[in-house]
């Protein structure tokens, strides 16, 4: 289980998140959606304490840290805390002195000191799942934006963490690379991984995701499955939204 509670982000005196609260079950995959600025990526940074939430509390498992203005939390808590997560970031992050299948190593082999050999096995069966052993010793500077974004995933999953938060993972993509990105994801998803991420991708989310957030403001507008927040929505300000993208997407209901 993954719960937010009562989330605020304040930046000074901007208010960027304002009282939101979230609870992802295991296995399933939430897309937090929304116009730029409204809160999206910012909530899914609380959730890994990149970001430090002002006041509320997040749970990831058995993992918990509450937070109040002007308390302090000590850097052992957020690390314990952001070892149960996976971060996918919207312009890859690949190290370009390290090959693919090193890339995917260096967490295993520098944070949990595990052996080269070992950490290279999981890279490889990693780089298998998301389609890339075939360019496991390539430079990123040699891949395509797509084949990047599917390393940084087996990146991401190396560690085993308990949810995986993808930031914008297609945004840099042109359609067609980003297709490759959103298979992986959905064929992730329907082996059970857990997943939160902030997207613009529509068809992303509507593919992907069990439940989508709605976020404009710094608050939540409104939840549910993707057929109803896509092609249902009870609010007028989702309605606008919703139509202001132009775009079809499609759904598995």
């Amino acid at each position: 289980m993954i719960e937010l509670s009562h989330i605020e982000k304040r930046f000074g005196d901007n208010v960027v998140l304002k009282d939101v609260s979230v609870d992802m079950a295991e296995g399933s995959v939430t897309a937090l959606v929304g116009p730029s600025g409204g809160g999206k990526s910012t909530l899914l940074r609380c959730v890994n304490l990149l970001e430090i939430p002002t006041n509320g509390s997040v749970r990831i498992g058995e993992e918990a840290l509450s937070f109040s203005p002007g308390g302090r939390v000590g850097w052992s808590d957020i690390q314990r805390l952001r070892r149960q997560t996976g971060m996918v970031f919207q312009n890859f992050q690949l190290f370009p002195h390290r090959t693919a299948i090193e890339n995917v190593m260096e967490g295993l082999v520098t944070v949990l000191k595990w052996p080269a050999a070992r950490a290279r096995a999981r890279a490889l069966e990693l780089l298998e799942k998301v389609g890339m052993a075939h360019k496991a010793d390539a430079w990123p500077a040699t891949l395509s934006g797509g084949q990047q974004q599917r390393v940084a995933i087996a990146r991401a999953l190396a560690p085993s963490p308990r949810v995986l938060l993808c930031d914008e993972p297609t945004s840099a993509l042109d359609p067609e690379l980003a297709e490759e990105v959103v298979d992986v994801l959905g064929r992730l998803a329907r082996e059970g991984t857990t997943m939160m991420m902030a997207t613009h991708d529509l068809r992303l989310a509507s593919r992907v995701a069990d439940k989508v957030v709605f976020l404009d403001g710094g608050v939540i507008v409104e939840s549910g499955p993707p057929a109803k927040i896509f092609s249902r929505p009870e609010r007028d300000r989702t309605k606008r939204f919703i139509a202001s993208l132009n775009v079809a997407v499609d759904y598995e209901i």
